[in-house]
């Protein structure tokens, strides 16, 4: 029975002893976040960038262009049915000649080297296109009406967005630094308890139920670290911002 006490008091020994060199460790390595907090830009500053950076939007607002655009050819298209036809001939040309006096029937035949040419105007009114350029314009106007009104669609779900994940980041921030706190206390509380565990004061019960609620606190803050360091990387990468650290002391 004694050595089976002695095993449990062993394995609770090197538990704490592992549970404890890795939360030096982790307190080494994230010295830039425990005690630190972001400093975050204006909601309306980072609202602007990923507005600007926003490549969808870029693309709804180029497609804008192209349907002005359009309705700009669809305002000149009948000027194609009206235009200047030019027609010009340059060469040696045989001219015959025939004079016929009631006597004698003569034939003349001459070479000349000359340059003709013509010019002439020409009107067409074709039915359809007639019948037809209303129904063009007005379509044109719709497809502008259209982009634009998805544009706009495209910028209210950015804003809505990045409103979001800008609360998001402070809230993970603030649960961060909670975190941190309670796993800091935890292992203070840990060490005391490890002393008076030596020293027979406290119970290997107790004990254990204590290196189990730091290890829980470790947990707790290693995924509240992780979630903040998503949240803030994803604003980080659509704004192209980059939030620096303030003491909060």
């Amino acid at each position: 029975m004694k050595k089976i006490f002695k095993i449990i008091i062993l394995f609770a020994l090197m538990v704490f002893s592992l549970n404890f060199a890795e939360a030096q460790t982790i307190g080494d390595n994230d010295a830039s976040i425990n005690g630190s907090e972001f400093e975050f830009p204006p909601l309306k500053t980072v609202i602007d960038s990923v507005l600007k950076r926003n490549s969808m939007l870029k693309f709804r607002k180029n497609h804008i262009g192209v349907k002005e655009s359009t309705l700009e050819s669809e305002r000149i298209f009948w000027t194609r049915n009206i235009g200047v036809q030019v027609d010009g001939r340059y060469g040696t040309l045989n001219n015959f000649s025939n004079n016929n006096d009631g006597v004698s029937n003569t034939v003349n035949s001459t070479l000349s080297t000359q340059y003709n040419y013509s010019i002439g105007l020409y009107l067409k009114f074709p039915v359809f296109d007639i019948l037809n350029r209303k129904n063009q314009l007005k379509l044109a106007r719709l497809e502008i009406e259209e982009a634009k009104s998805m544009t706009s669609f495209q910028e209210d779900e950015i804003r809505q967005t990045v409103i979001k994940l800008y609360q998001d980041v402070i809230l993970k921030q603030k649960m961060l630094l909670i975190k941190s706190k309670n796993f800091g206390n935890g292992k203070v509380n840990m060490e005391m308890v490890e002393k008076e565990f030596r020293n027979g004061i406290v119970p290997i019960a107790e004990y254990v139920r204590i290196t189990s609620i730091t290890s829980n606190f470790e947990a707790d803050y290693e995924l509240a670290k992780s979630e903040f360091i998503i949240a803030k990387q994803l604003l980080e990468d659509m704004s192209g911002l980059v939030f620096d650290l303030r003491n909060s002391n």
